[in-house]
């Protein structure tokens, strides 16, 4: 069976347009992107968010809501109705691109009504010693769903089924308290950032209680059943126990009686705790290489000052490629959000030639580097900023061409030299053309690499370099690239 390299794109960014139009654009680029070389779509979560049309999805209000009942002031949301979500879905599958829901199960917000309860106080920063007294708040728990009127589920959430909350109608102007309810722990088996770190926002669901994990599996098999999707790519799991996803998914795939793809956001730029989170899971889901993101982001600020021989060190693509998406940029680390990290324009080409043309890993390529972006909003500082993030579709392009066509067989490695490093993949059957990858983050540079043609002509995709380049008797070759830049040798 020929081996088939899959490409995912992260189809949205933070600040996409609220108009609605998201769907029908994917709808109508469905032929387009599968013809460019995307195996998959990430889309963004399609359910009601508290903020109506205009919440991109992840202060979750109603999951059943997909754009269909009036709620939080509209009946789409930012990306459009629920007919529209299922119809881009079918234009995906029409031509064989799979399609990853994001799933943000750890929390609820916007409330339909306040409810009257006691809690104790813990400060945000520290969630192991309360700093106040057990005492009687109110808070917005009561989810009754209104405009959905029990469609789909019965279901009502109250303060029960959560475990902690940031919100006390007596202290409004609060913002620096985390309420546990009583009764509740927070939940076990997570991040121990802050002492434990399953409370993140809003109203933190209990996943010890037994009526919270059946509702979560009731909607799964819900939406798998409505939409068609093939996998998941689940949010924040590093604030949900890690004991109820293999038994989640697990409920999933035995459901649809497939395979479903998974993929968790452990943000963590520390590898160690990667691994052992994959372990905890039992290696059931891929998780996003973070510590390969900020490898390319510190390259990305040093501006020739990186040593490209360890950009791949301490890296998830490195130690356990088998469980690696990798990424350049996403919504949360693009200029101006949570976990802005930014990877500088003229480092992308570097970087996306690394996780596209390398065996290792699944690749996902974020929306506004390839389509690029425009957009305002306020800084940490206070300020407002106009932000431009430039397109590199064009070069992608050349790259997702060549991820189809040439990066297959044996991968030699050349990470030698502090700013020049290179590798070579030698073809396979079915792709027995050879190719030479070579980038420089400093000066313009050079190597010998082996790529196992004899006297064989290699031309640069990117276009870069115009003069063609021979190899000798042994299968060897100069290849070269300018300084700041990547070049992509091809067999012709």
């Amino acid at each position: 069976m020929a081996q088939i390299n899959g490409t995912i794109m992260q189809y949205f960014h933070w600040y996409i347009s609220d108009n609605g139009n998201l769907w029908d654009e994917v709808s109508k680029k469905a032929q387009e992107l599968a013809k460019s070389g995307f195996t998959a779509i990430w889309l963004p979560p399609a359910y009601k968010g508290c903020a109506g049309k205009s919440d991109v999805g992840y202060g979750v209000y109603d999951l059943f809501d997909l754009g269909e009942f009036y709620q939080k002031g509209s009946i789409r949301t930012k990306y459009g109705t629920r007919q529209q979500y299922l119809d881009a879905i079918k234009s995906l599958h029409n031509y064989q691109i799979n399609i990853y829901a994001d799933t943000v199960l750890n929390h609820r917000m916007g409330g339909d009504s306040t409810e009257a309860f006691k809690a104790t106080p813990f400060s945000q920063d520290n969630r192991l010693h309360p700093k106040g007294n057990f005492q009687e708040i109110k808070s917005y728990t009561h989810y009754s769903f209104p405009g959905r009127d029990n469609k789909y589920s019965q279901f009502e959430w109250h303060w029960y089924h959560f475990d902690g909350v940031d919100y006390n109608e007596y202290n409004g102007s609060d913002r620096s308290t985390v309420y546990l309810v009583e009764g509740k722990q927070f939940d076990d088996y997570v991040s121990l950032e802050k002492g434990n770190f399953a409370y993140l926002m809003g109203c933190d669901l209990d996943f010890q209680d037994k009526w919270v994990r059946e509702e979560i599996t009731h909607w799964g098999k819900w939406y798998l059943d409505t939409t068609g999707v093939d996998g998941f790519r689940l949010d924040a799991i590093k604030h949900i126990a890690t004991w109820f996803f293999p038994e989640w998914l697990d409920a999933m795939e035995k459901h649809v009686g497939k395979d479903l793809f998974v993929v968790g956001e452990y943000w963590v730029p520390e590898i160690s705790s990667i691994h052992r989170y994959i372990d905890l899971v039992a290696g059931k889901m891929s998780v996003f290489d973070v510590p390969l993101h900020y490898n390319f982001h510190y390259a990305s600020k040093a501006g020739g000052n990186y040593d490209m021989r360890t950009i791949l060190d301490g890296t998830l693509m490195q130690q356990r490629s088998t469980h690696a998406v990798t990424f350049v940029e996403n919504h949360d680390s693009q200029p101006l959000q949570a976990l802005e990290s930014v990877v500088e324009a003229w480092f992308k080409p570097l970087a996306y030639a690394i996780i596209l043309l390398r065996q290792e890993g699944y690749p996902c390529i974020f929306y506004a580097d390839y389509y690029g972006a425009e957009y305002e909003d306020w800084g940490r500082d206070g300020n407002r900023y106009k932000i431009s993030m430039p397109s590199h579709r064009w070069l992608i392009d050349k790259l997702l061409y060549a991820r189809q066509h040439y990066a297959y067989g044996s991968q030699y490695e050349y990470f030698d030299h502090f700013n020049t490093v290179g590798w070579t993949r030698l073809g396979d059957e079915q792709h027995p053309q050879a190719m030479a990858v070579i980038m420089s983050d400093g000066a313009a540079g050079s190597k010998w690499m082996e790529v196992g043609k004899r006297n064989a002509k290699f031309v640069d995709i990117t276009e870069h370099i115009q003069e063609a380049i021979y190899t000798n008797n042994d299968g060897w070759g100069e290849f070269r690239c300018h300084g700041g830049s990547v070049s992509v040798w091809v067999q012709q």
